[in-house]
C-alpha cells in the first residue's frame, strides 16, 4: 500500500516537535558559518520547471563555499563538463537545496533557498582559485538553515577508515561508462582520467 498524503505520512510518524522544530533558522549564525567555512564538500539539489530534480557534488577547499552575508552565500561554478544540469535548473526555478559536509563530523547543514547565476565583477571574486577562474557564481539567498543530527552518517560509518573501499572494486570511470554507451572506442585508464582533471582543477 502506498502512502499518499501528508494525513497519512502524519499518522505512521506522528508529529514533529521540540528542537526539530526550533533548530530551523533564517540565517546562518556563527556555527553554520564556521560550518561551512570548514566544508570542502556539499551536494547541491535542483530542480527544472518540469519538476526533473537533480542533485550534484561540488567542492573545494574548505570555505569554497564563500560568506557574503549572513543571509547569502556564494559558490563558484568551478570547471565541469557543460552539462549545466543545476545551472539551467537554478535559471528555470531558481531554488536550491543544500547539504554540507565536514570529513569527520557525522552532523551535516541543510541550507535551502532561492539561487541565480551572477557573472559580475563583483560576485566573480568568491571564486575558488585562480588557476581556471569560473565563468559564473551561484548567490545562494538563504530562507532555511539548520543542522542535521548523526545519524544517517553513523549507520553509514562514512568516515571511519574500516569503511574505505579500494578505488580497484570498481572499473575505471572510462570502462563503465564505455559499457553502459556501448562504446567501442578506447578506454580511458582511472590513472590517465585523474591525472586530466588534475590539470583541470
Amino acid at each position: 500500500m502506498r502512502i499518499e498524503s501528508a494525513v497519512s505520512l502524519r499518522q505512521l510518524y506522528g508529529q514533529a516537535s521540540g528542537r526539530s522544530l526550533q533548530k530551523q533558522l533564517s540565517c546562518l549564525e556563527k556555527h553554520s558559518i564556521e560550518f561551512i567555512s570548514l566544508s570542502p564538500f556539499m551536494v547541491l539539489s535542483t530542480y527544472s520547471k518540469e519538476g526533473a530534480v537533480d542533485s550534484s557534488p561540488r567542492g573545494g577547499e574548505p570555505g569554497f563555499a564563500r560568506l557574503i552575508n549572513p543571509t547569502k552565500i556564494a559558490i563558484a561554478d568551478a570547471r565541469g563538463n557543460n552539462r549545466l544540469d543545476s545551472l539551467i535548473n537554478i535559471v528555470e526555478t531558481a531554488k536550491v537545496g543544500c547539504l554540507f559536509m565536514i570529513p569527520g563530523v557525522d552532523e551535516t547543514l541543510r541550507v535551502n533557498g532561492a539561487a541565480y547565476i551572477s557573472v559580475s565583477e563583483e560576485d566573480l571574486q568568491y571564486s575558488c582559485g585562480d588557476k581556471n577562474p569560473p565563468k559564473s557564481v551561484i548567490i545562494i539567498e538563504i530562507e532555511e538553515v539548520f543542522l542535521h543530527c548523526a545519524k544517517s552518517m553513523m549507520r553509514s560509518k562514512l568516515w571511519c577508515p574500516e569503511s574505505i573501499q579500494h578505488r580497484s572494486v570498481l572499473p575505471s570511470m572510462g570502462q563503465m561508462i564505455r559499457d553502459q554507451v556501448g562504446d567501442t572506442g578506447p578506454v580511458e585508464t582511472q590513472q590517465e582520467m585523474v591525472s586530466r582533471y588534475k590539470n583541470q582543477l
